[in-house]
């Protein structure tokens, strides 16, 4: 771990990863594949890359009914609980209808309704993540889509993990597939046999579901490209070092690529959360070799002059995920202007984010936070707007109208406009 100060290692820290030509190309071949092949493609895949040879791709009511046998029974009511959280927290997106009307009769609107049917990807492989089929799925329902589906990969048993079985049941998914990957993705797309096509996938995957989201943009909205999870910590005299370090480690264990960042003004506390991460990593943890690698290629930590520049760094690179562990950190607030979620005080870690608070945990990455959002119900709508005109409103206007659209050399433009002009019914 190496402490950076200078522009050019700030810099080392905001560098993404170029695209994979090689990526595009394998990704763009199996979603082809599937487009072409349906059911056959997605066996086939689903045989190679996880092992599993599937008879159906469909979970049945007696595979989620035995899921939830075989987990810890208290887990279903934690499930439940966190998805009131999120539900009540969710709530409050929710967008209505409008109409004004101006004193010439002029009505114009809005009318919102929610998409028909959503794809949500829950990924398999490194981890399990119930927590990731109650932020997806909870928004989408509160938003009104009638259909949600989730498809995840299987193990090489051709199971899913029970514990997502179970959060799926708490959150009411409609379907739940067996297949992962980017041939997940071309499925919700384009449709196979037994998978009807969505209007939006949503939801995390490794670079391959992310390609291939990328390239099914267009024929299905998607939420968002998803790179490894980040973390940012401003930290001060006040910080316990303990908390910080446990906060960062909470994230480098998701991944290898998982970025953690600490900026503090604070030598002391730098010094301290650094040695109190080599601590803490000579515990017995479970993805303690992930968490290493994560550490080892993917931590910074900067010493600045003050907390002004402390923002200013954390701004630069626009984190996923932002604790302020400072005194008095809602005093600070306004000078945060690029993050995922922003997680307030001592006692607010980010894992209270991830499960149990709330607010999404499906968060932009890769300092995408500069012009995105988290998921939220605003992303299971579309709006229409609404436009009614009076003859008299019409007659107002006309003029202008058909003068602006000679401007732009549109003669048809203006000859709708004044063919009603011209009428004299």
């Amino acid at each position: 771990m190496i402490v950076y100060n200078k522009n050019d290692d700030v810099e080392r820290l905001l560098k993404r990863e170029e695209k994979s030509e090689d990526l595009y190309k394998r990704v763009r071949e199996i979603l082809e594949t599937v487009k072409k092949d349906g059911d056959t493609a997605l066996k086939a895949y689903t045989k190679a890359f996880d092992g599993a040879d599937l008879a159906e791709l469909r979970v049945s009511g007696e595979e989620i009914e035995e899921a939830m046998g075989q987990i810890d029974p208290e887990l279903p009511e934690i499930y439940a609980r966190a998805a009131e959280n999120i539900r009540k927290y969710h709530e409050n997106q929710k967008i209505e209808d409008f109409i004004v009307e101006d004193e010439n009769g002029v009505r114009l609107g809005q009318i919102v309704r929610p998409l028909k049917r959503v794809g949500l990807y829950v990924p398999g492989g490194k981890a399990s993540y119930p927590s990731t089929v109650l932020m997806d799925s909870i928004p989408a329902r509160v938003a009104g889509v009638d259909e949600i589906v989730m498809v995840t990969p299987p193990g090489k048993d051709g199971k899913i993990d029970p514990h997502i079985l179970a959060a799926a049941k708490v959150a009411g998914i409609d379907e739940i597939y067996k297949v992962g990957g980017a041939q997940a993705v071309g499925a919700l797309a384009f449709g196979t046999e037994s998978i009807a096509p969505v209007d939006k996938i949503v939801g995390p995957g490794n670079a391959y579901v992310a390609e291939a989201k990328r390239q099914v943009f267009g024929t299905v909205d998607i939420d968002m490209i998803a790179g490894p999870s980040e973390v940012c910590v401003i930290a001060d005299d006040s910080a316990r070092p303990d908390y910080v370090a446990a906060d960062l480690l909470s994230q480098a264990e998701h991944d290898e690529q998982a970025m953690t960042v600490l900026i503090t003004p604070d030598e002391k506390t730098l010094k301290a959360v650094e040695d109190e991460i080599t601590r803490q990593l000579k515990e017995d943890i479970a993805r303690k070799n992930i968490a290493e690698s994560s550490v080892n290629d993917h931590h910074f930590a900067f010493l600045v002059k003050d907390l002004n520049e402390a923002f200013e760094l954390a701004n630069r690179v626009a984190p996923e995920h932002l604790e302020l562990e400072i005194k008095d950190p809602q005093k600070h607030l306004g000078k945060v202007k690029n993050a995922g979620a922003v997680f307030l005080g001592a006692y607010t870690p980010e894992p209270v984010g991830d499960y149990y608070a709330g607010p999404n945990h499906t968060l932009p990455t890769s300092g995408t936070a500069r012009f995105s959002s988290p998921l939220s119900v605003y992303d299971f709508l579309k709006r229409s707007s609404l436009i009614a005109y009076t003859k008299e409103a019409l007659d107002k206007n006309a003029e202008d109208i058909v003068r602006f659209a000679r401007s732009e050399g549109l003669d048809a433009h203006a000859a709708s406009i004044e063919i009603r002009e011209n009428d004299e019914l």
